[in-house]
């Protein structure tokens, strides 16, 4: 099973997932609902946002984000 699924406390604030789990906009992070809004505020959401539907629409499913590890 992936990682994503099975781990239980988020990559970035180190709290629990129980609550609901997404992938960062900005990087790979399994992160926690409470972190996700938190990033919906950072100034370059949307610019994360639209990058990653760019690259989808070319075929690039595995983008790993503007901040990229």
């Amino acid at each position: 099973m992936d990682r994503f699924f099975s781990q239980k406390i988020c990559d970035r604030c180190c709290g629990s997932l129980e609550n609901g789990r997404t992938m960062s906009m900005f990087n790979e992070q399994c992160i926690c609902m409470t972190c996700k809004d938190k990033e919906t505020k950072d100034p370059d959401y949307r610019k994360a946002q639209d990058r990653e539907r760019e690259e989808i629409q070319k075929g690039n499913f595995n983008f790993k984000g503007i901040r990229g590890r």
